[in-house]
């Protein structure tokens, strides 16, 4: 999320958030040079914020290279956040069995905003390269998992989360429109299934599930994902019940843990 999507008048707090996603978003350590050429922030403000930051080991800075980094103080954090929050840990036993019964990419994702946070991945017996890689982001319009989140959110909060959506057309099959999406989440909602038809990287194929609790509130989603030039769609729905069980199971596991509600 960049500072033009925030509300107004969050003050100081939204605005060293800001900062720490413009960071987190370069992927890599960054100059203040390239901070400004992206931020919304006065000069002033974005160095004032940029050294609170580092002064609280937020942010790391590197003299040698003149370039800012996550500190120690967020890692430690995102770690502790990591463990209450994050899938990944309880559902570990369960993908891997998964993964080494299907001999396919499987994930696990939660949803975050309206989009897909990876949290958790296991490659192929033969890995195939792929946009998604635990601790990433990605859309949730154009994803098996996405999709499979969004069909089973409640009507209010699904109208939200799709109207945060891009729709940008990543291929020639992506669901571009509010209204095409609606339309398969419904039909996603009816099935229990979603699938990714080259809808964000071309060759790319997947079927998902969500993952709910006894309440049917989603916790998150789980997939199976190939490419066009091993398997089809077809040869994914075989999966299926092996899917739909697996997510079960992760949703009996996660009941004395306490989720943010989607």
């Amino acid at each position: 999320m960049n500072a033009q999507s925030r509300k107004a008048g969050e003050g100081t707090i939204g605005k060293a958030l800001d900062v720490l996603d413009l960071v987190a978003d370069f992927d890599r350590p960054v100059r203040f040079s390239e901070l400004l050429a992206r931020s919304d922030h006065p000069k002033a403000t974005l160095y004032r914020l940029v050294q609170t930051l580092t002064h609280q080991g937020m942010l790391r800075y590197d003299e040698d290279r003149q370039t800012y980094a996550p500190g120690l103080r967020l890692v430690r954090l995102a770690h502790s956040a990591w463990r209450h929050s994050a899938l990944a840990p309880i559902a570990r036993p369960f993908v891997d069995k998964l993964a080494q019964e299907v001999g396919e990419t499987v994930h696990v994702a939660q949803l975050d905003g309206g989009q897909v946070l990876y949290v958790d991945k296991r490659n192929a017996t033969q890995p195939i390269e792929m946009f998604s890689q635990a601790g990433k982001v990605g859309p949730g319009y154009c994803t098996g998992v996405g999709k499979a989140m969004l069909a089973h959110l409640e009507p209010e909060a699904r109208d939200r989360a799709v109207n945060r959506q891009a729709f940008f057309a990543h291929t020639p099959h992506t669901l571009a429109t509010p209204q095409a999406l609606l339309t398969e989440l419904d039909q996603i909602r009816a099935d229990g299934l979603a699938f990714d038809r080259e809808e964000h990287e071309p060759g790319i194929i997947c079927i998902a599930v969500p993952i709910l609790s006894g309440t049917s509130r989603v916790i998150g989603a789980l997939s199976i994902t190939t490419s066009i030039e091993r398997k089809s769609l077809d040869d994914l729905d075989v999966w299926a019940p092996t899917l739909r069980q697996t997510a079960t199971h992760i949703a009996q596991a996660v009941e004395t843990w306490q989720f943010p509600s989607q």
